[in-house]
């Protein structure tokens, strides 16, 4: 699998194993050589050393990993690429792409793709755009935060690298070259092939993040470095330039994406790179307000990513902003920072509206994302993949924007949760950042297996969520407290194909689970045939559910599948009708769809029974109240999450010496009126509002 540098439906959409083929180059298996020039490794302490800096208050953000991937770069002077003082200072700096662990717990840096020992030289490259520009921004708001010189050189060099990689005339000028080699010669055109390509010829995730960098680098310097600041300002105006003819040219415009009407003026296509870019322009217009090319570039920009919003607390995605206009049916939280994004625009630009989508995707769809069992990569669109920093990171960020712009104080319990993730509550059990080191894991299996490596975007995502937590000691404290997932009970998959067959139909198993937008769970799927009935056994709960068949739709009509349990109808799906193909790369859509009624307690089976043609991929159960249970230093919580259309009351078992605290929130991550927050008690009655969320913490009393 291409690291996720290569084209996004590549890199988001198939559900392979992060320990099998990563998902990032030179993780465990097959990893290259590193090349002389990285023959420094750094080394680190065998186990995570946690205790100093989360016991004594002291700083999260430890900066020695990052220092040791970032490496001195040679600028020669290179037709159409040029930075800042090149005359002056040929060198700057930049992040090697990986970092891989070594038995005695050093690293080796690690460029992608193969190394050529005759020639140094990389089949993808040492450094690339997309890590030299969140390095800078890690830097930047390290040295905004702390007023640390150190990082402030390393923000200024980093962003020289970055604007070399811009193309800065001819029709390509304000597009990135992504991948650079160790001697600082560019590599367009990658192996294995990466969209675009070259990679400078088209609008790009590279040049969303070298906008995120731009702004944000500007908005750091203008005050110290005003002719430093000057020339960022000339650069972002080149990326503003070329988005303005490439995808921003589209603006008001929409493309057909299985009959659903989408904004076809996103970069590259993605809600996921354009809230990057957006990020940094917002950045930029708390700076330079006044600045109408880059104001109406924010607005276009946010009210895109604001349209890809989609479901509710009772229909998939369940409010989550979905990342790629050419999907109804993949999301995926690499690159997930959407929700961040816009709610920063939305006080930026003083837009409320844009407030709304980041409001459901915070206090909706994540919470029923941790339930489900964490922080996923993706649901494609059942739950089931890896879990990397660089997603976890976009909800902690996500949470805690939107938390502030709509003063919704919820969501940081919620992201409390989600950042307690790095501190070991997750698959594996142990610590996923070390503040000792300065290094993140690149990834967490579903059976928890760990990828140890330490690669710059973990590390860089990392970093991130640790400056967020630092710079909020009551959230720091709060997630520093949770290191153990004691459990969850969510959103479940259960298999069509382990369902029983009656009448016409077969279990089908295609060569590749991929369907060109979204992924067969389980790689296979019932085909069932008019009069044909298929019945699935699900494991008794204690309370009802909902369920959501997910559906793989032709086109064309072709009837609908009636779903019936022991106690009645639940409700019927069409087995086609899916709309006009439009940009998507396949015909029909493979979704979860939403049934008129929940499926009652302690049932142990649905039954299928279709009047035509249906392709019944699974099963998402949800309960109505879904939980987190974790623990650590900071005691015992659960969260507890509504899917339900009414107030609801859980009875909890309160240990004698304890009282329960609670904290009611509504579907908007307020406080429930006339709720008593934070009121002690030894009831054991838990509240939770319809589509809200509880937090409810025991404390020796």
């Amino acid at each position: 699998m291409p690291s996720p540098k290569a084209t996004r439906p590549v890199v988001t959409a198939v559900a392979v194993s992060l320990l099998a083929v990563s998902l990032q180059a030179g993780a465990v298996t097959a990893a290259p050589a590193a090349p002389p020039s990285s023959a420094t490794a750094h080394t680190a302490p065998a186990a995570p050393v946690l205790a100093p800096a989360l016991a004594d208050g002291g700083s999260l953000t430890n900066l020695d990993h990052l220092d040791f991937l970032l490496d001195t770069v040679p600028l020669a002077p290179v037709a159409g690429h040029t930075t800042y003082q090149l005359e002056q200072d040929p060198e700057a700096e930049a992040p090697w792409t990986y970092a891989d662990k070594n038995d005695d717990g050093s690293y080796d840096r690690v460029g992608g793709g193969n190394l050529d020992p005759a020639t140094g030289d990389w089949t993808q490259g040492a450094y690339n755009a997309d890590d030299i520009a969140r390095t800078a921004v890690v830097y930047l708001r390290h040295w905004k935060q702390t007023g640390d010189l150190a990082s402030k050189e390393h923000a200024f060099q980093n962003l020289r690298t970055l604007t070399y990689l811009q193309t800065v005339d001819g029709p390509n000028a304000g597009n990135v070259i992504l991948w650079q080699q160790t001697d600082g010669s560019l590599n367009p055109s990658a192996i294995p092939v990466e969209l675009p390509d070259p990679s400078d010829s088209a609008e790009s995730y590279w040049l969303a993040r070298t906008v995120w960098a731009l702004g944000e680098g500007f908005a750091g310097f203008a005050e110290s470095d005003p002719e430093f600041a000057a020339f960022l300002q000339d650069r972002l105006h080149l990326s503003l330039g070329a988005l303005n003819r490439q995808s921003l040219a589209k603006y008001g415009t929409f493309d057909t994406a299985d009959g659903v009407q989408v904004p076809a003026w996103l970069i590259a296509g993605g809600a996921d790179a354009s809230a990057e870019a957006v990020l940094g322009l917002a950045a930029y217009v708390e700076t330079v307000p006044s600045d109408a090319v880059a104001t109406t570039a924010l607005s276009q920009l946010s009210e895109g990513v604001t349209a890809m919003s989609s479901g509710s607390a009772t229909q998939w995605p369940f409010g989550a902003i979905m990342p790629w206009n050419k999907s109804q049916s993949l999301w995926h939280a690499w690159g997930g920072m959407a929700p961040a994004a816009v709610a920063t625009a939305s006080s930026v630009l003083d837009r409320p509206d844009l407030l709304t989508a980041a409001v459901k995707d915070t206090a909706q769809f994540t919470p029923q994302l941790l339930a489900a069992g964490g922080p996923d990569n993706a649901w494609s669109p059942a739950p089931g993949e890896a879990q990397i920093a660089y997603g976890v990171d976009s909800r902690v960020q996500s949470l805690v924007a939107t938390a502030e712009a709509a003063k919704a104080p919820g969501l940081l319990d919620v992201a409390a949760i989600a950042a307690g993730w790095f501190f070991g509550a997750n698959p594996n059990g142990a610590p996923a950042y070390n503040p000792a080191t300065g290094t993140a894991i690149d990834g967490i299996e579903t059976d928890g297996r760990i990828n140890p490596n330490s690669g710059a975007e973990s590390t860089i995502h990392a970093l991130l969520t640790m400056l967020a937590l630092d710079a909020n000691p009551e959230l720091r404290a709060k997630a520093v407290g949770i290191s153990v997932t004691e459990g969850t009970n969510g959103l479940n998959v259960v298999e069509a194909e382990a369902g029983t067959i009656t009448g016409s139909g077969t279990v089908v198993r295609p060569p590749s689970s991929w369907t060109g937008e979204a992924n067969i769970s389980g790689g296979a799927y019932v085909d069932l045939n008019a009069g044909g009935s298929l019945s699935i056994p699900l494991a008794a709960a204690d309370q009802p559910s909902n369920v959501f068949p997910i559906v793989n739709q032709a086109i064309a009509p072709s009837g609908t599948t009636t779903w019936t349990s022991a106690k009645g109808p639940l409700g019927t799906t069409a087995n086609g009708g899916a709309g006009a193909q439009g940009i998507t790369d396949a015909p029909g859509i493979l979704i979860p769809l939403t049934l008129r009624r929940a499926l009652a307690a302690g049932l142990t089976s649905v039954t299928a029974s279709t009047d035509g043609h249906a392709a019944l991929d699974a099963l998402l159960v949800q309960p109505l109240i879904s939980t987190v249970r974790v623990s650590g230093s900071g005691g015992e919580s659960t969260l507890y999450v509504s899917a339900a259309k009414s107030a609801t009351v859980q009875q909890v078992g309160v240990p004698e010496g304890f009282v329960l605290v609670q904290r009611q929130y509504d579907s908007a991550g307020q406080p429930v009126k006339g709720s008593a927050d934070n009121a002690s008690t030894t009831s054991g009655r838990v509240t939770v509002a319809p589509g809200g969320f509880t937090m409810v913490t025991l404390t020796a009393g």
